[in-house]
């Protein structure tokens, strides 16, 4: 197994383990606020080692979309785009999902 198919792999769970912890931090009348900072937290760790993957691999041509992210410009965009839709989530979450939910642990 390759270290590029280790990453993606990685990247996959990653997501796959946010999308979880993210609908399972909202349960009736409640919020789990620690389940749901550990979705932020693999959200930013998807973020990461998608950068380090085009960091690794662009140019490369093992992957036509890493090679798109040839410049660190476009590689930063990632971790901004990431930290962005982060943020904004965590924006209509705040003031639009939670309403009066209590936080649980």
């Amino acid at each position: 197994m390759t270290l590029f198919t280790c990453l993606s792999a990685a990247a996959i769970l990653f997501f796959a383990a946010h999308v979880i912890l993210l609908f399972t931090s909202f349960p009736k009348g409640g919020f789990y606020k620690t389940r749901y900072l550990w979705s932020h937290i693999t959200l930013w760790l998807v973020g990461v080692i998608l950068f380090a993957m085009t960091a690794i691999y662009s140019g490369s041509g093992i992957s036509s979309l890493a090679d798109i992210f040839d410049t660190m410009g476009k590689r930063l965009l990632i971790l901004v785009v990431t930290f962005a839709v982060s943020g904004l989530a965590h924006m209509i979450v705040r003031f639009l999902v939670l309403g009066n939910k209590t936080a649980r642990g």
